[in-house]
């Protein structure tokens, strides 16, 4: 999965967008939003040029445009604001939104490839976002190996 989608990154971007359009949902948005704030985090903080940088993956992102941007950015606000406040609070409570998938395959499943398309949307998924990645299929209780994590 992760070689195919650095390799084929406009492909891979558009699948997403297609299958974000069957969740559209808040409960979906707000678990995407919280992956985003959790990928973000993976250094232990969300700096400002790391918010600008969501916000605006988020503005021009496929997968995400289909919900209303400024809901969009309020979750995503809301979020790090949590993270702000304490790491361990605002890693808890991201990943307490995207549990919420569980049991949800499809939707959990195309969370966690969202999850890696931002994690990559640099040119470079390090490690800690992988293992953010990781951390939220565990949580999700999905195999990191289907991910290529």
């Amino acid at each position: 999965m992760l070689d195919w989608l650095k390799s084929n990154t406009a492909a891979a971007r558009e699948k997403l967008a297609t299958e974000v359009t069957k969740f559209r949902n808040r409960e979906f948005m707000e678990a995407v939003v919280a992956g985003c704030a959790l990928v973000a985090a993976a250094d232990g903080s969300i700096s400002s040029s790391e918010k600008q940088k969501m916000i605006g993956f988020i503005q021009n992102s496929n997968e995400l445009k289909v919900f209303d941007l400024n809901e969009v950015i309020k979750a995503f606000t809301d979020i790090c604001l949590k993270f702000e406040f304490d790491a361990e609070i605002g890693r808890a409570e991201a990943l307490r939104t995207v549990c919420k998938l569980r049991g949800k395959d499809d939707a959990a499943r195309l969370l966690v490839r969202v999850c890696c398309a931002i994690g990559n949307s640099d040119g470079n998924f390090d490690e800690g976002e992988r293992a953010v990645c990781r951390s939220i299929c565990a949580e999700l209780g999905l195999n990191p190996g289907d991910f290529g994590l």
